[in-house]
């Protein structure tokens, strides 16, 4: 009795042994990609063709970032004593040597006072008009140049939910063609995938918005300061003329 039993637990052990790798296999969700490139590579030929896009657009945000910390800065805009020199000029009634110095150091303080000096004949209402207007053109010069950075980081978003969309689109297809056999695993593998195009469209538009609000407080603080300047630098001729 004891020979046939030990036959029959060990042909049961047998059994459980060739069948355990096969439920293993059936059972194991679907491998997820480790590496960094796998990942974002993972949504296919859609998935891929919307990285690019959104890689693209980091580009283009480095370089803007890049190219507005050397250009929108005061040394550049706001050069060092051109306001002081220029109205000492104009007190003295050496109009040209002010005009001299505006042309000798180009930016945005040197533009608003040349549009003043040119009206200069026409009394303080012209001068006061030009300078003016000198200012709404260079204040929506610079911002025109930052807004950029604005459209990047509305843009971005909207791109990376459009891989995500894509995305779900072809997961919950799978389930569909597949009649609903398609594991839990297999369906969350697909959603995940999805959602990477929209991390990296908040990892663009992050930066992007972050930078435009930084460039855009500057650029109000330098045409508000230009505007203080102009008129320290027109307001003893003003004076003269009223006198």
């Amino acid at each position: 009795m004891i020979r046939p039993t030990m036959r029959s637990i060990g042909a049961g052990l047998a059994l459980l042994l060739a069948v355990r790798p096969v439920a293993a296999q059936e059972t194991a969700p679907a491998e997820a990609p480790d590496g960094f490139l796998e990942i974002v590579f993972s949504g296919g030929i859609s998935g891929i063709a919307i990285m690019v896009g959104l890689i693209s657009l980091s580009i283009i945000t480095i370089y803007l970032i890049v190219d507005h910390l050397l250009t929108v800065r005061r040394r550049d805009l706001m050069p060092v004593g051109l306001d002081e020199q220029v109205r000492q000029s104009l007190v003295a009634g050496r109009i040209d040597d002010a005009v001299s110095a505006c042309q000798a150091q180009p930016s945005l303080q040197s533009f608003v006072l040349l549009h003043g000096i040119a009206e200069l004949e026409f009394g303080w209402t012209a001068v006061e008009k030009a300078l003016e207007d000198a200012l709404a053109e260079q204040s929506a010069r610079l911002f025109r140049k930052i807004e950029y950075l604005n459209v990047i980081g509305n843009l971005a978003p909207m791109v990376g939910l459009l891989g995500t969309v894509v995305g779900m689109v072809f997961a919950f297809q799978q389930v569909a063609s597949s009649q609903g056999a398609a594991g839990a695993g297999e369906l969350a593998s697909g959603i995940y995938q999805a959602l990477v195009t929209t991390v990296a469209g908040l990892i663009v538009a992050i930066p992007a918005l972050a930078a435009f609000a930084v460039f855009r407080n500057r650029v109000d603080q330098f045409v508000a300061e230009a505007a203080f300047q102009a008129q320290q630098v027109f307001g003893p001729l003003r004076k003269k003329r009223k006198g």
